[in-house]
């Protein structure tokens, strides 16, 4: 997944700022007993979506991709004073440990977690959101931005993660696996829309940022 070089994101992890004493214990507990642990949004792509988030100062937040609570934590830095965050995981084994970081965090009055298929539960959200994090199955992705996009303000931002899938996605290769291939898909719609503007950032394993015109 990082493909940058290793000397960069250690300068670049230096002259930024600080994690909290509880996404540290978010990060090490994952590292220590969670299934695929790379899968944590860190310290570097914590920070910037933490940054996002307080300069829009969201009403509402919609994050598809739970996994161990870390980069809800970090959206969540940022809402509004009455805001609130949505998050939604379908792996019901790490429930007890996401509500265990969300309950002692400041936020937990404003964190809605939802165990369930996305899908299913996006389409009952009635909620109009100002900020959208996608980290959930990758071959999904094209799908997740055509059902939020018109539950997106204007001027909102969706942020999706792993757009550059540890490097394979702009390579010329002879055999491409599904995910790499349904990300350039999801790639080449986002440029081409004419409703939004996007900047690919070619940090940690590639954010897409999408601004709704």
């Amino acid at each position: 997944m990082d493909f940058i070089p290793k000397e960069i994101s250690d300068y670049s992890e230096k002259y930024t700022s600080v994690e909290t004493s509880l996404l540290k214990k978010v990060n090490r507990e994952t590292w220590q007993k969670v299934y695929m642990p790379r899968m944590i949004s860190g310290h570097i792509q914590g920070r910037i979506l933490s940054m996002f988030s307080k300069i829009m100062q969201p009403d509402r937040i919609l994050e598809i991709g739970t996994y161990t609570g870390y980069s809800a934590l970090c959206l969540a830095e940022g809402l509004s004073q009455n805001g609130r965050l949505i998050t939604i995981d379908k792996n019901e084994e790490l429930e007890d440990l996401v509500k265990k970081y969300f309950q002692s965090s400041d936020f937990h009055n404003k964190i809605d977690f939802r165990v369930g298929e996305a899908f299913d539960v996006i389409k009952d959200l009635k909620e109009t959101f100002d900020l959208v994090f996608i980290d959930a199955d990758k071959v999904s992705y094209m799908d997740y931005y055509k059902l939020l996009l018109p539950k997106l303000r204007q001027g909102g931002i969706i942020i999706a993660d792993n757009v550059l899938w540890s490097g394979k996605v702009p390579k010329k290769l002879k055999k491409v696996d599904q995910e790499t291939e349904s990300l350039r898909a999801f790639n080449k719609m986002v440029q081409e829309d004419p409703k939004v503007e996007n900047v690919l950032i070619p940090v940690r394993d590639g954010l897409m940022v999408i601004r709704k015109i």
